[in-house]
């Protein structure tokens, strides 16, 4: 296959790369000391595959048996240039919560970085997809989260990204039911490589800037790289495609009625400020929110390696990540942060009465006093650092030794408006305590000052230390191939110390939490080829199982079986069936820090048959984590086929097919009060009480903080709560899924240059769900769920010029009562032109020409808040790069 070939070549299954590359079972068989050129030649070219584990394996110089695994290599990173490993990911089907979208970072501490989601099984807080680097875990991010950031990691350091789309906890232990990310940083840097890419596109411009340092010796190499990427902001308003009125179209009109100037409600009637003419004054808050937030990243990664005799080597890594975002509002549907509305009455002076009334609802903004939008930060930083030792002690055997800590840093704050000095402000009798809502501009400063000084905090320290040692080899010899064991033992301490609270910023009212604990494994893989011969050709199994004791929630074990069939030599059908879990995060269990009792004034849910007057008592929720959780758990199966033809006129086609099948049970999620009908499901009842007593608030709520009440027992000495509900995480939904990946690639060499082209992506066969135990299960594609997502490419390549164009689609899908949402398909276009370089101090330097979106195509329309759906798009933005390398 040529240097330059893309799709499958470079993303596709690794059984059909190691057909491609001269086929895995030949090079293990080669006889290490032959000193043949032929021997040497092929040894280096799979350097890569023969002397390293690939991921979903133990053992060394196979790929996984019977799995289906990605593979992105360094070339099409390049290609893509990606301005961080989440935009990379982007472009993968299977990765379907980003595909074909800007992954965008959420203002709150609910949501402050993208986590990727193989099938989108969902998540709490941890996940369920595995994300590795160089198949070491990472040090989690976030305050309610402890999964890692994956744009910690500059694509610029990556050699490869492999993507395992099966269940792989029989290896790795928890959070790989989805299947596993790997980051592998490149092997090595000798010299300077000095590259930066600046972005334009409407209203926007972005910078991505790197430098590669690094010197290689007889027996090591030692590198560091620096990233820095920096991106503005893009409003509502630059986007035709983002707005709230959707009357025109026959939707719904989403905009807010907190405008400047504001609107009066008097005797149930609208009037318009500041005429009082009669209806509501409506704004659309998109124009001022950022639909994707400023970003500044700072990127480190270093690595060495070193021989210490012809048996030992020892290699260090580390990076270091610090990350600022910025958001104006907190985003469509949540608001600007600078909604006013209340009450004011004729006490008040300020008051102007229409009817004689004595009282007013009023909603207004304050954006004339503190701006259209309040901004949002989320600043997480991170640092790992991992030494291994590799010791060969026997001529087949190899020992790896490794350690890894890391810690990361992340604060989240959330401006808003101080509602309490509002609300005594809207209830001031003068001038100097008193809020004008007909004029916000015209009141007391002080007063505007104290309603303006409020924010929601979230902070966390995360700390991981993991210990792991494998062991791999072959353990006897048959006619038909090696017999070859792994076997390892692991220790994990994972730890979070976080703070949540609100309050003015100088005043704020924290409340801080930690969690630890201590998880010890033991696991082991053992590949048998049970046949080899030119009649049937050869047939490859192996079983893995992991062992997994957790200081907190008990223990798990997790086996997996996989095979793969060759035939021939162009064709191999595999499968494979195993168990993963993932095992409660630390940010979802009883001590995480957003664990507390809600008081709300009103009760929004009724029970049918509840009085009206119902509505204005009390509803206490108890939130945040829960003791009582216990891992998600799933099986998972697949069955598939590559076909690879290595000679005759179809040499240069790959084509991959695979069912898999996923039981994701034990969901962690939260009770869905608002769920239509919720109080007449039965499954929910042991969850919920109307008309509670302080006996069965106690009961379930002593020991919490309580947020909006001096305590429990002061609810019922007026107005008793009408509702008591228990919407804390815990192991309530189900996911069960099926489908098929495929992918088709053909590579050709003509007098023109090299062509190659293809097709793949990921097709969903049933996606049911089921919210809780006892619940009925829903059919997921017949509301909101794209059923196709794939990716196309064509390219040519000749000498030291290379183009190609790549189309993302995602089909469209029935969005239920809201009506149909299209397809979505942007197409990118990437050229690359190489100069070579002399032969004394500059080497080759690349320039780079990139459009994502070509075509500039907005996402589908979709009657809500934002307006569209299936996908997200930063519109066209052309991207010109250098490359110098010394």
């Amino acid at each position: 296959m040529g240097k330059n070939a893309r799709l499958l070549g470079r993303i596709t299954s690794v059984s059909v790369y190691a057909l491609c590359a001269g086929g895995i079972a030949f090079a293990q068989d080669a006889d290490p000391g032959a000193e043949t050129p032929e021997t040497v030649d092929e040894t280096r070219t799979l350097e890569t595959v023969e002397v390293k584990a690939l991921t979903g394996t133990l053992i060394r110089g196979v790929a996984p048996t019977g799995t289906n695994t990605l593979s992105i290599d360094e070339d099409l990173i390049e290609n893509i240039a990606p301005a961080s490993s989440n935009d990379l990911l982007a472009n993968v089907p299977q990765v379907t919560n980003a595909f074909n979208t800007a992954p965008t970072p959420g203002a709150t501490i609910a949501n402050p970085y993208n986590r990727p989601n193989l099938r989108n099984l969902g998540a709490s807080g941890g996940a369920t997809t595995l994300v590795l680097l160089n198949g070491q875990r990472m040090v989690g991010s976030g305050v309610l989260q402890t999964s890692p950031d994956p744009s910690t990691i500059a694509p610029s350091v990556l050699g490869n990204v492999e993507i395992v789309l099966d269940g792989g906890s029989s290896i790795y232990g928890s959070d790989a039911i989805g299947g596993v990310i790997n980051f592998i940083p490149r092997s090595e840097v000798d010299g300077i490589e000095l590259s930066v890419r600046q972005g334009f596109g409407d209203e926007f411009d972005s910078t991505n800037a790197s430098v590669l340092a690094g010197k290689s010796w007889d027996g090591g190499n030692i590198y560091a790289a620096y990233n820095y990427n920096q991106h503005d902001d893009i409003f509502g308003r630059d986007r035709d495609y983002v707005f709230q009125d959707h009357t025109a179209r026959g939707g719904t009109d989403y905009r807010s009625v907190n405008c400047s100037p504001g609107t009066v409600i008097a005797n149930d009637i609208p009037f318009a400020l500041p005429t009082f003419a009669v209806g509501a004054n409506l704004c659309d808050e998109t124009d001022v929110l950022t639909i994707y937030p400023e970003q500044t990243d700072h990127r480190l990664f270093g690595k060495f390696t070193q021989d210490l005799s012809d048996r030992l080597t020892f290699e260090l890594s580390a990076y270091s990540s610090d990350r600022e975002t910025v958001h104006q509002g907190q985003g469509a549907g949540v608001g600007t942060g600078v909604r006013g509305q209340g009450t004011i009455t004729a006490a008040n002076p300020y008051f102007q009465s229409i009817f004689g009334e004595q009282s007013q609802t009023v909603t207004f903004s304050y954006e004339d006093v503190f701006g259209p939008a309040l901004e949002s930060s989320v600043d997480l930083s991170a640092w790992m650092v991992t030494p291994q030792l590799t010791w060969d002690f026997s001529e087949t055997w190899q020992l790896k030794l490794s350690a890894n800590y890391g810690q990361s840093d992340n604060v989240v704050r959330t401006n808003q408006i101080n509602a309490l000095a509002e609300a005594a402000a809207l209830a001031g009798t003068t001038p100097e305590t008193a809020l004008n809502p007909y004029n916000v501009s015209a009141t007391n400063p002080a007063v505007l000052a104290a309603i303006g000084d409020f924010q929601v905090y979230g902070d966390s320290e995360q700390e991981l230390l993991q210990l792991k040692s494998v062991a791999d080899g072959t353990l006897f010899s048959l006619p038909s191939g090696d017999v070859k064991l792994a076997v390892g033992a692991e220790f994990i301490e994972e730890k979070i110390d976080a703070s949540q609270g609100q309050g003015p910023r100088q005043a704020l009212e924290l409340f801080s939490a930690g969690s630890s604990r201590d998880i010890t494994s033991v696991f082991g893989e053992v590949l048998f080829p049970v046949f080899d011969n030119e009649t049937l050709g050869s047939l490859n199994a192996s079983v893995s199982a992991r062992y997994d004791s957790y200081s907190d929630v008990g223990d798990t074990t997790n086996p997996k079986i996989g095979f793969t069939y060759k035939p021939t030599a162009d064709v191999a059908v595999r499968g494979s069936w195993g168990t993963s879990f993932h095992a409660p995060s630390l940010a979802d269990t009883g001590n995480s820090v957003d664990t507390r009792i809600q008081v709300f004034p009103i009760s929004p849910f009724l029970a049918p048959g509840a009085a009206p007057t119902d509505y204005f008592r009390p509803t206490v929720a108890i939130a945040g984590g829960n003791p009582d959780l216990k891992p998600e758990e799933a099986e998972t199966y697949s069955l598939g086929m590559d076909w690879t033809p290595m000679s005759g006129a179809l040499e240069g086609l790959m084509v991959s097919l695979t069912y898999f099948n996923v039981e994701f049970t034990d969901q962690i999620a939260v009770l869905p009060v608002l769920e239509p009908g919720f109080f007449s499901i039965a499954a929910y009842e042991p969850f919920y009480t109307i008309n509670p007593t302080v006996a069965d608030a106690l009961a379930v709520g002593e020991g919490l903080r309580v947020e909006n009440a001096p305590s429990l027992e002061a609810l019922f000495f007026a107005t008793s709560p009408y509702l008591l509900v228990d919407v804390r995480r815990r192991n309530l939904g189900s996911v069960k899924t099926d489908g098929l990946d495929f992918g088709v690639s053909y590579t050709k060499d003509t007098d023109i240059g090299e062509l190659h082209g293809g097709v793949w992506g990921t097709y969903t066969l049933s996606r049911d769900i089921q919210a809780a135990p006892g619940t009925a299960s829903v059919d997921a594609l017949q509301f909101g769920v794209s059923r196709l997502q794939l990716v196309a490419d064509l390219g040519w390549s000749m000498g030291d010029f290379e183009a190609s164009l790549r189309a993302n689609h995602s089909a469209g899908f029935d969005a239920s009562e809201t009506g149909d949402v299209g397809s979505f398909t942007t197409v990118d276009l990437t050229a690359r032109w190489t100069l070579p370089g002399n032969d004394s101090w500059r080497g080759d330097t690349v320039l780079s020409l990139g459009v994502d979106n070509l075509l500039d195509e907005d996402p589908p329309y979709f009657d809500d808040v934002d307006g569209y759906a299936n996908g997200s798009t930063l519109g066209r933005v052309i991207s010109v790069g250098l490359k110098q390398t010394f």
